[in-house]
């Protein structure tokens, strides 16, 4: 297995600050300046942050009022997520006709496999040239790490950023990852962070000297594979990037029904746990479309492209607003489908420009109970009325915990 892997070489691209990069585009004044993106309001968060403003101990998700009480110069915006998926689609168009395979590991972080190309171009001099192709047909700036796996790439571009790059050779990937903060391992947060301090464990070099079992006694498979993580050791693919990647459900009810409030009402319950299942995968939808089949299978399907999210109170809307659109013949309905596409990785992050801290909370929060009592444990009250329409029951459990929507 070694050996496949040292016959690997996997690139990681990440571009610097990306949202403040891309602000910078539009207005050069910010160029050197501390620069906030995120809520607004009191109880908003910072989404993204300049490297001057990381210079004050800011840091993403932080709640927006603490990091202008760091930093009281800092220029704040808002941000504009549809703008900013604009521009990653920049990006990925070009990765995408320069490389065989990649994969888009979040808006503005790409993996790709450059496996067999150095003995045409060599590797270095090929990802060199793609990233000044992206930097000047996009404008942004971009750092990535070369190395034989996914996490030693990952952690390169981490310590060449800001807009520089590394390769790490073969064989030196130990050494490299050796002196630095086991904190800066792909997968170490910040209670594995801590577990690791109170056994001793600040920098990377203690935990490959770690014997393995001892980590899986801590941390159970987990442990194993920081150990692996910390000694370079990484076989985990490069995943294709495909555009066709989606999730969706689908509810055929025992009898046709006109009954429009309670087919809205199952709307938002399926959109809501489809919203679920995107944070528990720490996915972001780009597109959301719905199905209506009638009673004499006509079907209609609309689809509205999105900026990136994961959020009922975002979702949801859209969902309602694409029903209200498609749902014009007022003849008996057979099937009902919402369907969320164009997946790519990154969790809450984009989120951010919207959400207040309040309500990033709440949804760990309501997440949180769903991991431990099901699906079905929180849900939206006008969801609710979706119990009695379905052929398959969006509700398990007797007693689910109402969420009313002013809370979101």
């Amino acid at each position: 297995m070694m050996n496949q892997e040292k016959e690997r070489k996997i690139v990681h691209l990440d571009l610097d600050s990306f949202f403040v990069s891309v602000e910078r585009l539009h207005n050069s004044k910010l160029q050197g300046k501390p620069v906030l993106i995120g809520g607004t309001s009191s109880r908003g968060v910072v989404a993204s942050c300049s490297y001057e403003a990381r210079k004050f101990g800011i840091h993403s998700a932080m709640p927006m009022h603490q990091a202008k009480r760091m930093c009281p110069e800092a220029v704040v915006i808002k941000g504009n997520s549809a703008v900013y998926s604009k521009y990653s689609d920049i990006v990925t168009s070009i990765i995408q006709d320069s490389v065989p395979l990649f994969e888009k590991a979040s808006i503005d972080e790409f993996y790709a496999d450059l496996t067999g190309i150095d003995r045409f171009f060599g590797c270095r001099k090929f990802t060199d040239e793609l990233r000044t192709k992206i930097i000047k047909e996009s404008g942004l700036p971009i750092s990535f790490g070369l190395s034989i796996n996914k996490t030693v790439s990952k952690v390169a571009t981490g310590e060449a950023k800001p807009n520089n790059r590394i390769h790490i050779s073969e064989g030196g990937e130990k050494c490299f990852l050796a002196p630095l903060s086991v904190r800066k391992l792909p997968g170490v947060g910040i209670q594995s962070y801590q577990s690791l301090r109170n056994l001793g464990v600040k920098q990377i070099k203690t935990l490959q000297q770690l014997p393995p079992e001892l980590l899986r006694q801590v941390f159970g498979k987990n442990g194993v594979k920081m150990w692996k993580k910390a000694n370079g050791i990484d076989l985990t693919p490069v995943q294709p990037y495909s555009e066709r990647k989606s999730i969706s459900t689908e509810r055929t009810f025992h009898k046709d029904t006109t009954d429009v409030p309670k087919l809205k009402s199952l709307f938002t319950a399926m959109a809501e746990n489809l919203c679920f299942q995107l944070r528990r995968g720490k996915k972001l939808t780009g597109c959301a479309s719905i199905k209506v089949r009638y009673t004499d299978y006509q079907t209609e399907t609309i689809q509205k492209k999105i900026p990136y999210t994961a959020a009922d109170h975002i979702l949801i809307p859209v969902i309602q607003e694409l029903f209200k659109k498609v749902y014009q013949r007022r003849v008996m309905v057979r099937l009902i489908g919402v369907k969320f596409n164009k997946l790519v990785s990154g969790g809450h992050q984009i989120n951010m420009f919207e959400d207040s801290e309040r309500i990033l909370n709440l949804y760990t929060a309501i997440d949180n109970i769903r991991e431990r009592y099901g699906d079905r444990a929180v849900v939206r009250a006008a969801g609710q009325g979706a119990k009695t329409i379905g052929r398959s029951n969006p509700f398990n459990g007797s007693s689910p915990l109402l969420l009313a929507n002013r809370h979101i």
